[in-house]
């Protein structure tokens, strides 16, 4: 039957378990869009589980390969015994009481991991589960989670997903993950069962620890890739719905992504699929936000960037989807693809001039006093004038594209050769420090320093107003040998290190009592931005920026390339949470140093009415006295 344009049947017989597959009839014209090929078995864009693994195959190919007109000659042969084929779901799962969490965005602490590589070393994961959801919802994850004081956990793409031929051929990985086949199945090789339930229990597992769970999807583009790409699914059930084509040269696809095409959310099918997707994952399984990749590519209409267009007017409006964290990666390769503050209330965006304006600030690069200010205060001039709140920029110094933070200060340049591109991909500009050897060093003075730098940006990223995001695996030391595009390593590179030692138990303890004091006052998670002047009634602006002398910075030495060393103020007043008896009480004065340098340096602590300062932390010594009235951070 068909209704509005949609083909449908029924099979009144179909159970869970079997396996199936599409095949789609029509005319085979790549020069005017049309690449039907009732001869390739499709995957269906709505299967909720897949069964078998895609085996690589010239069959897979709507066209002949090597043939002499490319994609324009049609290839007859069966792909069925290649495909993985989808597999009608058994949904009963008992979800009994559970309860999303529901952090509030400025409480929350996100924690970027991969299922796979988050387990897959682990010494206190049964074999038998590392590496996969189960893994994830043991005791020791669970443990290690709290101990951070993480709220929510944002899993690298689950989407089931393929590995590029590419790839496969050099013996490597699509390890990311952003490759998505099925919008609505999880991938199966994270799955120690087999089962879509084991997704399910892991997600309720983690919501009775109080841990969010929040996925990186990638609605942008799919594995097809671009017109010489095998038909795998939409481009054999409607190319020209599912994708944006050039429309001078139909045969072609528009790649505002780098991954070949470009999903066509102008087009209402195609759009009805994206939010069909969502309500799932949020309705189904539990899900609790969402992480859009190339978030820019999905806002495109007519080749333009519109924040406000289809997609961005349909989420906020969705009953089920408005009340879910909302994440944009709010760039992508597109004509004004980057759109970094520029999305709608109700949207939070990951930061990348927080990435960059911290590295460079700690890096020692001059000019950057005030572009650290801006970073560190939640960046009102992104944010503050669409109305948006401080939480609305996600924070981040490193993330799973890119340097770890072990590496951020140990290599000045990437080498990526493992890749097998000749270093040639990756980004180049990583502004990053050695900090005076390339790669690994036996030199105390150096590991000291570099230690030290570790310390001196995780402070900052659990201190900055905004919602913090630490990369897994920082908090053991990870390296990646320099690799800052490890996408295709699917083995010790990527995987966490799980040896006990005392520089990571250090380094955890020391986030442990950061995360920790930031859950506890509010001055470092404000629902509004500071205002740079005294505040119900009191004396004392709400924030100060200091010079090394005690003295309030002028707006002229804001501009000096030489400055670099700030003391910063955060007024208590006005600011109140709850004691550990349920009153309710002034939150604390707390007072940054900060000195980018790796000399020595003396400050003037400012004479503030009320207790004597008392240091709670400082990135060189580590001391720690938590019950001083008012307190400063040093680093």
């Amino acid at each position: 039957e068909r209704t509005d344009a949609v083909w449908h049947c029924s099979l009144p017989e179909a159970r869970p378990g079997l396996g199936y597959g599409y095949r789609v009839h029509g005319p085979y014209k790549p020069e005017q869009g049309l690449r039907f090929n009732p001869a390739k078995l499709l995957a269906d864009p709505y299967a909720k589980d897949f069964v078998g693994s895609l085996r690589w195959s010239d069959a897979l190919y709507g066209y002949t390969v090597g043939h002499k007109r490319e994609d324009l000659a049609l290839d007859r042969r069966d792909s069925a015994t290649f495909m993985p084929k989808c597999r009608v779901l058994e949904t009963a799962f008992t979800w009994g009481d559970d309860r999303r969490p529901d952090v509030p965005w400025h409480e929350t602490v996100i924690y970027e991991m991969h299922v796979r590589g988050f387990t897959m070393r682990h010494p206190d994961v049964p074999q038998a589960l590392r590496g996969t959801y189960a893994g994830l919802a043991t005791a020791p994850v669970i443990e290690h989670l709290k101990r951070l004081c993480v709220t929510t956990v944002e899993l690298l793409p689950v989407h089931a997903f393929i590995d590029d031929r590419r790839l496969f051929e050099m013996g490597l990985r699509n390890y990311w993950g952003y490759n998505t086949l099925g919008f609505f199945a999880p991938e199966n090789r994270y799955s120690a069962s087999g089962k879509v339930k084991e997704f399910k229990t892991m997600v309720k597992t983690l919501h009775s620890a109080g841990i969010e769970v929040i996925m990186d999807v990638v609605y942008n583009h799919s594995c097809e890739g671009n017109h010489l790409g095998p038909t795998l699914s939409l481009r054999g059930i409607d190319n020209a719905a599912y994708y944006v084509l050039d429309p001078g040269n139909p045969r072609h696809y528009v790649d505002y992504t780098g991954c070949g095409n470009t999903v066509n959310l102008e087009h209402p099918r195609a759009l009805q699929l994206v939010m069909d997707s969502l309500r799932y994952w949020a309705e189904g399984m539990h899900v609790d936000g969402v992480r859009f990749a190339l978030a820019s590519g999905l806002a495109g209409e007519g080749g333009a960037v519109q924040p406000l267009g289809a997609f961005f007017d349909v989420v906020p409006q969705d009953r089920v989807l408005n009340r879910v964290k909302l994440i944009a990666e709010p760039w992508d390769l597109g004509h004004g693809g980057y759109q970094v503050g520029n999305f709608p209330l109700g949207w939070a965006e990951w930061n990348d001039r927080y990435r960059d304006g911290m590295r460079a600030y700690w890096k020692g690069d001059g000019g950057q006093i005030g572009e650290f200010a801006r970073r560190f205060t939640g960046s009102a001039d992104l944010y503050g004038r669409s109305g948006r709140q401080p939480h609305a920029s996600v924070n981040f110094i490193t993330a799973h594209d890119g340097f770890t933070l072990a590496d951020l200060v140990s290599y000045n340049d990437k080498h990526n050769e493992a890749n097998g591109e000749d270093n040639r991909d990756g980004h180049n500009n990583n502004v990053s420090w050695n900090c005076g050897a390339e790669g690994p060093t036996d030199d105390p003075a150096i590991l000291e320093l570099r230690a030290r730098q570790r310390r001196n940006f995780l402070a900052t990223l659990l201190l900055s107003q905004g919602a913090p995001m630490l990369l897994a695996g920082d908090e053991l030391g990870r390296s990646q040998q320099g690799n800052n595009n490890a996408y295709c390593q699917d083995n010790e590179l990527n995987w966490l290190d799980w040896t006990p030692g005392k520089e990571k138990d250090d380094l955890i303890h020391f986030i442990a009592r950061l995360t920790a004091l930031r859950r506890t006052h509010p001055s470092f998670r404000r629902r509004d931005f500071f205002e740079g002047r005294p505040l119900h009634g009191g004396g004392v602006k709400d924030i100060l920026w200091l010079k090394p002398d005690g003295k309030e910075m002028s707006d002229e030495e804001w501009e000096h390339e030489a400055a670099r060393s700030l003391g910063v103020y955060l007024s208590g007043t006005g600011l109140t949470d709850v004691d550990r008896y349920g009153k309710m009480k002034r939150d604390d004065d707390f007072l940054i140093l900060l000195h980018p340098h790796h000399e020595d340096a003396a400050f003037v602590l400012p004479a503030i009415p009320g207790e004597p300062w008392r240091a709670l932390c400082d990135t060189a010594q580590e001391p720690a006295t938590p019950d001083a009235r008012k307190h400063y951070a040093a680093g």
